[in-house]
């Protein structure tokens, strides 16, 4: 019995030093604590938004090979005359030699680099709001290093390609501008209200696109002559009810009329695809609203915002931008507005 006792009391006894070891009691040890008492809620935890790293806005295949519509295109620029590999392909890429009418006596040195470009022509757009042409639509087609200079020509490396090279094609000398610096990135705001800055229109996209989405190149009539820059973001959006064609007169139907029941059951009499009634206590064969109607009456609802784009590279009348969000597709025509 004795032997029993100290075998309880020693118990007893480790299992208060554990808990003073610890630091606490636990409260249905401790003497007179009620069980049934109000517990201790623990704190909720707090998550901080983790901002999202800067998406990137261009890769080269955007920044070199974008192309733009350029207002003045300089009267002398070099040009492609042949290649090594002529009698073999009239086309070429990157890895092949061409030859360039220009050497020593122009200028030219080696490891010089030239983008490669093709110009297309005056181009105009019924979406722009400016009249007559917007400039030459030049498409950038590659990019060349010079590797020896003669007198009155040069070879040159063909470093990227963009498309095909041909005989023909022009070089220009590769504008200092950088790439414009990412922001971090956030949901797009779908309703947000406009800014009330420049706004123009997509009137061209890269690649003869009529959509577009995320990482490809559009062309908007907003340039220099209206003090954009590049990296300033423009807001893509469309008037609502822009692109949607409704016909009236088949978007009516009756709201009640006595051939839609039949004869033994008359479970029927109101049609599935009728607004509803203008008097709305009145008889079920009365007039319904039409659709010009209510949008005739309504107040300002926000425009449809399609996306984002950011600017690339600047010319007089017209800027090339790339798409770094979207919330739907993007055609060319709609509305783009600086941020």
């Amino acid at each position: 019995m004795l032997s029993s006792k100290l075998s309880f009391t020693c118990k007893m006894l480790v299992l208060m030093l554990i808990f003073c070891a610890s630091g606490s009691i636990p409260a249905s040890a401790q003497a007179g604590a009620d069980p049934s008492g109000p517990q201790q809620t623990p704190r909720p935890a707090v998550n901080f938004p983790v901002e999202r790293a800067p998406a990137i806005l261009a890769r080269e295949s955007e920044t070199a090979c974008a192309g733009f519509i350029e207002q003045m295109p300089p009267a002398d620029r070099f040009e492609i005359v042949g290649a090594e590999d002529e009698a073999l392909t009239r086309l070429f890429a990157e890895g092949d030699y061409v030859f360039i009418n220009a050497g020593a006596q122009q200028g030219v040195r080696s490891g010089q680099e030239f983008s490669v470009v093709r110009p297309r022509g005056q181009f105009s757009s019924k979406f722009s709001g400016k009249r007559g042409s917007l400039g030459v639509f030049t498409q950038e087609v590659g990019r060349v290093r010079v590797v020896r200079v003669k007198d009155g020509v040069s070879v040159a490396l063909v470093v990227a390609s963009c498309d095909n090279l041909l005989l023909g094609d022009l070089l220009r000398r590769i504008p200092q501008s950088a790439t414009p610096v990412g922001r971090a990135e956030t949901d797009l705001d779908r309703f947000t209200d406009p800014t009330g800055k420049q706004a123009g229109r997509i009137v061209l996209a890269r690649d003869n696109r009529e959509v577009v989405s995320r990482d490809q190149v559009v062309f908007i009539d907003l340039g220099a002559e209206d003090n954009l820059k590049p990296g300033d973001y423009l807001t893509v959006y469309r008037p609502v009810a822009k692109g949607v064609i409704v016909n009236s007169r088949e978007e009516i139907a009756a709201n009640a009329r006595r051939g839609f029941e039949s004869d033994h059951k008359r479970g029927g009499q109101f049609s599935n695809q009728a607004q509803r009634l203008k008097d709305v206590d009145g008889s079920k064969y009365g007039p319904t609203v039409k659709t010009p109607e209510i949008r005739r009456r309504r107040p300002p609802v926000p425009r449809r915002v399609l996306g984002e784009i950011v600017v690339l590279h600047v010319e007089g009348r017209t800027a090339t931008a790339v798409v770094t969000r979207v919330a739907q597709e993007i055609h060319t025509g709609d509305y783009v507005e600086v941020q």
